[in-house]
């Protein structure tokens, strides 16, 4: 049986050439970085100007730009090193953010930092009138995210993040599920701090970035080394950050005619399920405007009662379909998504719920074969 892979967002397959250029890192230019001898110095400079190439992509300076292990470790130091001198005690962040900005906006809180949680629209969007309104002058931190991971939604930044510059307030941006996928730009956003993830973007695991604006405060969370100018210590992943780079080039590089073919995939997907599942299947967040390669589903049996969503995943897997429930950090567990929940679902629909998400690997086919074998499951569970 061949395997359809519909996890893009979990993970995506590593570019055949991102795998190519990464492979004399691993093999003959293996010196640390760090070291000054002639082997250390050629993996140096290559660090330097893959730093270099990635800052440009995203229009950043090099000096800018801090590798990391990925996003959970980037939003991480993005936090903790704004709050560490911060004299302010407040911090604004929705409750459908990633794990890796609400788990440490929750330790934060232990620290003696206040939460406030943004209220969201009916697709789960914050507005910028909703910001604007929890604006204080005790507010050290304002962190929400460019895309939503498990509904695709977009979320206004490039508003959101003006209205806290001209209060003095650093914004920071969690891009795991759009930089290479849609165009980001940190001036155009207005962001102060900016999280990417390699392995979003056919790259590989274990490389990420941070973006930090230059002047803005910040302290770094990471210590062990003088690496990364002492803002990140630990030795240089030379690999993976060659990885990275090479990925976001080639994701810039095919963006316009990747989304052109993920938007046809998503709504042959979309199409398929109204056709076979009509008044059973939901779409969820904003499917006409979102992201396009992540389409969120809730799925009912013919009474409109929701349908256990380990039982679809488990059913889909065996007919060779890989999705998921929402964010693959959770996976595992039999809670509900925590996204559903705060749009509003009760955990029974949030259970039901699946994410389908897509990449420039998928074709036609692979998504016929998920609409066919997801209704064939929900027939069988439905009694029709």
């Amino acid at each position: 049986m061949q395997t359809v892979y519909l996890d893009n967002a979990a993970t995506s397959p590593i570019d055949p050439g991102v795998a190519e250029a990464m492979i004399p890192y691993l093999k003959e230019d293996y010196g640390n970085p760090s070291s000054i001898h002639h082997m250390g110095r050629k993996t140096s400079v290559a660090v330097e100007s893959w730093r270099g190439r990635i800052a440009r992509t995203i229009g950043a300076g090099s000096a800018e730009i801090i590798f990391t292990s990925g996003g959970t470790e980037s939003n991480n130091a993005a936090i903790f090193g704004a709050l560490e001198n911060s004299t302010r005690k407040q911090i604004i962040t929705a409750r459908t953010e990633h794990n890796a900005v609400l788990y440490p906006v929750e330790q934060a809180a232990r620290m003696g930092f206040e939460v406030i949680y943004a209220e969201l629209d009916e697709k789960g969007l914050v507005q910028p009138r909703v910001l604007e309104e929890l604006l204080g002058e005790d507010t050290a931190l304002v962190s929400l995210m460019h895309v939503n991971n498990e509904t695709g939604v977009i979320n206004p930044v490039p508003e959101l993040a003006a209205l806290c510059r001209s209060r003095g307030i650093p914004f920071h941006c969690d891009t795991v599920q759009s930089i290479g996928k849609i165009p980001v730009n940190v001036d155009d956003l207005g962001v102060d701090f900016l999280s990417m993830s390699a392995h979003k973007f056919h790259g590989p695991k274990g490389a990420g970035a941070l973006y930090v604006r230059s002047g803005t405060p910040w302290s770094p969370w990471m210590h062990g080394g003088s690496q990364e100018r002492g803002r990140r210590g630990g030795t240089l992943n030379v690999a993976g950050i060659v990885g990275i780079g090479k990925a976001l080039e080639v994701a810039v590089e095919q963006m316009e005619r990747n989304a052109a073919h993920i938007t046809r995939l998503r709504s042959r997907l979309m199409e398929g399920l109204r056709q076979s599942l009509g008044p059973k299947v939901r779409f969820n967040g904003d499917p006409d405007g979102g992201i396009p390669h992540i389409l969120s589903v809730t799925v009912t049996d013919s009474r409109q009662q929701p349908l256990d969503g380990e039982m679809l995943l488990l059913n889909l897997d065996i007919e060779g379909i890989c999705c998921s429930n929402g964010s693959a950090c959770t996976s595992g567990t039999i809670k509900p998504s925590h996204v559903m929940l705060a749009l509003g679902y009760d955990e029974a629909m949030a259970k039901s719920t699946l994410r389908f998400s897509l990449s420039k690997m998928n074709s036609e086919e692979d998504v016929d074969k998920a609409a066919k074998a997801l209704t064939e499951v929900v027939a069988r569970h439905s009694g029709a």
